[in-house]
């Protein structure tokens, strides 16, 4: 209400240690709880393995997990709140030695309401990595006996379904190693033709850069094709003269 004081110092550090106290418990039944939800979970299942019992079944465990992590979050924000209400006794404090002190009771407080959070999440999260895994585990199991149980037709059917997929799946990688041989044949056809086009590039460099050069190769590639005329010429002309020698 507007006008009320805050309560006195002595009967929030009351509350809080209260508080702490019953979290403290709390806390410690509650990682009890993930320890004997993990090892009943494993004694379950060495007898379903033995086909004595049925799947596991920790329906009252789950509801008790979640009974008591809604109890200890409501512990926390509890405590919470009492810090902050202890926060603004000190705040409103006069005394710079009784403030100082106040101050150093506080932080404590908030420490010990810091490492109860940390631990409580961390329980909470192991507790429900545990649960995850051995229904995943519960799920599997189901599956296999599933398999085991059905008749030679259908297990006949599934295993030519897998070995369809086996074949499917080694088509699927002779498929992507010929692609990757082709890519890198192509890279490899695209590099030659770039050194090519580079060379020929060199060489329309020279030939430009000395023309007299190439005036000289085009007169020697005038010259040797005229004496290869020349040479044609006599001897077809040879051979005329041969042949008409042979019929006289």
């Amino acid at each position: 209400r507007v006008g009320d004081s805050p309560p006195p110092r002595a009967d929030l550090r009351k509350q809080a240690r209260q508080l702490e106290n019953e979290l403290d418990l709390k806390l410690v039944s509650f990682s009890k709880l993930c320890t004997s939800y993990s090892s009943t979970r494993d004694g379950r299942r060495d007898r379903y393995s033995s086909d004595t019992t049925p799947l596991l079944n920790g329906s009252s465990q789950d509801r008790m997990f979640e009974t008591m992590a809604v109890e200890i979050e409501q512990l926390l924000g509890k405590l919470t709140g009492i810090n902050d209400k202890m926060a603004e006794y000190t705040n409103s404090a006069g005394v710079p030695s009784l403030n100082a002190a106040l101050m150093h009771t506080l932080q404590r407080h908030r420490d010990i309401l810091q490492d109860y959070t940390h631990e409580f999440h961390k329980t909470k999260a192991n507790f429900l990595a545990i649960r995850e895994r051995e229904n995943l585990l519960g799920s599997v199991r189901k599956d296999i006996e599933s398999y085991k149980s059905g008749s030679g037709v259908n297990n006949r059917r599934t295993e030519l379904f897998l070995k369809e997929h086996e074949h499917l799946r080694n088509s699927d990688r002779l498929i992507e190693e010929t692609i990757s041989i082709a890519m890198a044949t192509k890279e490899n056809m695209t590099s030659q033709r770039g050194m090519l086009k580079s060379i020929q590039s060199k060489m329309n460099t020279l030939a430009n850069r000395f023309p007299a050069v190439n005036s000289l190769i085009q007169r020697i590639n005038l010259r040797k094709r005229r004496d290869s005329l020349i040479l044609g010429g006599i001897i077809g002309v040879c051979t005329i003269l041969l042949l008409l020698y042979a019929f006289h």
